[in-house]
This record gives structure tokens, sequence and C-alpha cells, in this order.
């Protein structure tokens, strides 16, 4: 296998010079927005706890919100005690793990690392996408959404997203891409530069499915604000509180869209960028590719914030009194 370009790809030892401290507090930021988000859905899920006691009513988004918060934890807890190890031990993940069969191949570990980060770098951009498209229906088709957009709609779509993202990411593993160890040898993915088009297909592939639900996600969020802002509009200007309201929560919904669509793009651009610059260019440039790679995991840690934390009635009042002045 031609693998020019890598000069980490078979090293034993962790470069020179490299600090653990990104990925701890990446790891430190991620855990606590998710862990604080559950907290957050588990109170919400007991205050809507009907007198009787019977289980609450939830909404399909209560579903797929939670579903993001428990795959962005569980990608945050299954990866990065796996490059903190690497550091505390001093010793690439080829090393760390049992061995490859091949010379040239990565270590069990570095290929499982690579399926995993190829795993939850796509199974939280298509609960994005659900959750952008229960949004814009809930606005722009409301008779639809009330007529089909059910719990049960909304709890099958989570596993079949991670079943289909488990069965594209293994294609690595079964020959079509190729995993790769990337500098400073602590964390791997799939190579995205040098060699054939069985090596590079499958991350052009890749970068071309991020990129349309990218697409698709924003194209949603768009409409949404658009929607939204039309019927803030509709709203009265002033008045006393209760018919100045809805036209405060649409508005906070605005912004929450606005932020949210702005944040996921400028997380998700650097890594399709690297995968075609990789493809097409040879570019073996692999400290922005380990800066796209920690760019997308920025999404696992704005998320929680985004949807659960910022639309608590702490951060709803402080939106509305920065809109009154």
């Amino acid at each position: 296998m031609e693998t020019e370009g890598y000069r980490c790809r078979s090293s034993r030892y962790i470069e020179s010079g490299q600090s653990a401290v990104p990925s701890s507090v990446l790891f430190a930021a991620g855990l606590l927005g998710n862990v604080l988000a559950l907290l957050l859905l588990g109170q919400h899920r007991r205050r809507s706890r009907s007198p009787g006691g019977r289980p609450p009513r939830v909404s399909a988004f209560y579903v797929l919100v939670s579903g993001l918060a428990v795959t962005d934890l569980l990608g945050k807890c299954l990866l990065s005690p796996i490059v903190l190890a690497a550091y505390a031990y001093n010793r690439s993940l080829s090393e760390l793990g049992p061995g490859a069969r091949g010379e040239d191949e990565p270590g069990v570990l570095c290929q499982l690392f690579a399926f995993l980060m190829a795993f939850f770098g796509l199974a939280p951009t298509l609960l994005l996408l659900a959750m952008a498209l229960e949004c814009w229906l809930s606005l722009g088709h409301p008779y639809f959404y009330r007529r089909h957009l059910t719990r049960r709609l909304g709890a099958a779509l989570g596993p079949a997203a991670a079943g289909l993202c488990a069965l594209f990411c293994a294609l690595p593993l079964l020959g079509f891409g190729a995993p790769m160890q990337y500098c400073p040898g602590t964390w791997c993915f799939i190579r995205m530069a040098g060699g054939g088009p069985r090596q590079l297909g499958f991350p052009v592939l890749y970068a071309s499915l991020m990129g349309l639900l990218v697409l698709a996600i924003v194209a949603c969020n768009v409409s949404s604000m658009r929607h939204l802002y039309g019927m803030a509009r509709r709203q009265p200007r002033r008045g006393p509180a209760p018919a100045a309201a809805p036209r405060m929560e649409e508005l906070d919904h605005l912004v929450l869209l606005g932020l949210m669509t702005v944040l996921f793009t400028v997380c998700s651009l650097p890594l399709i960028i690297r995968a075609y610059l990789g493809a097409f260019a040879a570019d073996f440039n692999e400290n922005a590719d380990l800066s796209a790679l920690r760019f997308l995991s920025v999404n696992s840690i704005v998320d929680p914030w985004v949807f659960i934390i910022f639309r608590t009635s702490v951060f709803r009042g402080f939106v509305r009194r920065v809109c009154r002045r």
C-alpha cells in the first residue's frame, strides 16, 4: 500500500512537542455539557408527568434531542479516553493496541478508532437533520406534522440512523477505504490523501454525504427562521406582557436557530474541505487534518448547549432583556 506523505503512519511513539491539554479540554467540555443536558431532559420529563403518575407524552423533538445528547456523550466517553491513554503511556494508537496482520496496516485499536471517529461524525449529523426537518415541518406544515410525526417515529429514527451509519462507516474495515494513523500518533481516521480509487473513494463519498447533510440542515433551518420571522412580525410589538410573550418566544427560537446554523456549518466544513483537498490535490498537511477533526468534535460540545441548555428559562430571559434594549 502506498503511504508516502504520512510521517506518523507507523510510528510507535507520540510525536515530540505535543500536549494533551487540547484533548483534555474538549473531553471535559463535552462531558460536562452532555451530562448537564441529560439531567435537564430528565428534569423536564419528571415535571411533565401527569397528576395520576402516568408517563408524560413526549414529542418527537424530545426523543431526537435525547438521542443526540446520548450519542454525543457516548462518542466522548469512547474516543477521548483512548487519546488520553496514548498521551499517558507515550505510545501511538497502533502500538497501544494489538498489532495488525500486515506491516503497513495500522493496529486493531487504530482501526477501531477510525471507525468510531467516522461513526460519531456522521450519526449526530443525521440526527441534526431529523431535528431540522421536525422544526421545519412543525412551523411550515403544521397539519402534516400533527398527523404523521409521532413519538414512535422519533424513537425509530435514532436506531435506524445509527444502524445505517455503522454499516456505512464499516466499509473501510472491509477494504473500501483505508484506516490511517495520523500525527501526532494519538488519533486515526480514514486515509484522505494519496493512493488509488479504492483508498480515496470512501473519504470522497463520506465528505460528499456530510456536505449534502450540511446543505439540507442549513436549508431547513433557514426556512424555519423565515417562518419564525414572519410569525414574530405579525405579533404586536408593544403592549402588556401576555400579548408580547409569543413574539419574544419566536425571537428566542430565531436566535437559537441562527446560532446553531452558523456553528454547525463552521464546525463541519473544515473536514469536508480537507477530504476533497487530500483526494484531488494530494495534500498531506496532517496538522490541518487534526484541526479539522477537532472542529468536528466541537459539534458534540455545542449541541447540548444550543438545543437544551440555551432553551431554559434563564437563557430565554437573558435574550428577551437584550432584545428589549
